[in-house]
């Protein structure tokens, strides 16, 4: 049994992963680093869980209306939060509206195939100057250089392989592909957040 299929019978199980699930450490790491959220209204957080990213984000940024988009099952346990409002719903079949949208640490849970359909639907629903903020490990060309990154990346990538359907973590080329595949015009790797890069799915060439 896969990862996501347990969650759907152990309750306590699935509570205890959308609340550790959260990198707090690396979404304040990124609000430091990264002003794309700026001129954000609406933040819609695509797989995002009890919603603790949207309340860091909302905290430094009042002005953005944030809206929390996951399962019914992992809204269930969410709090509440200054300006977000969860939405249940099903990422492979819609997704809400809104100026800009964050997958943190989602696409590596995916097929390839899997990620296209999640991020077409998040096209659909951006306006023409829209982006995907995505929140994930980048692995290196080189894995040989004994570098730390590289070797969480290693050791992320073979666990996404044994406990998801498909999921890994992706090479710069294959975020880029991703974004190709489903109708983004530009791909940006923005800057690092401790072992995580923030990269950018844009909507039109901006």
């Amino acid at each position: 049994m896969k990862l996501f299929d347990y969650m759907g019978t152990d309750e306590r199980f699935s509570k205890l992963f959308n609340q550790t699930g959260f990198t707090i450490a690396v979404v304040k790491k990124a609000l430091e680093v990264y002003q794309g959220f700026k001129d954000v209204n609406v933040l819609v957080d695509v797989g995002g869980g009890v919603g603790n990213t949207l309340g860091v984000v909302t905290s430094k940024y009042p002005n953005i209306k944030g809206i929390n988009f996951d399962l019914t099952c992992a809204l269930a346990q969410a709090p509440s939060y200054p300006g977000v409002e969860h939405v249940p719903g099903d990422m492979f079949v819609d997704v809400p509206k809104g100026d800009a949208m964050i997958l943190k640490r989602i696409l590596h849970d995916w097929t390839d195939e899997d990620c296209v359909k999640i991020l077409k639907n998040c096209w659909k629903s951006l306006p023409e100057n829209g982006k995907v903020v995505v929140i994930e490990l980048v692995t290196p060309d080189d894995a040989e250089n004994g570098d730390i990154n590289a070797s969480i990346a290693f050791d992320m990538d073979m666990l996404m392989f044994t406990q998801c359907s498909g999921g890994k973590e992706r090479s710069r080329a294959e975020f880029e592909a991703l974004a190709a595949a489903s109708g983004f015009t530009k791909c940006k790797f923005v800057c690092p957040a401790y072992h995580c890069w923030i990269i950018e799915f844009c909507k039109e060439n901006v």
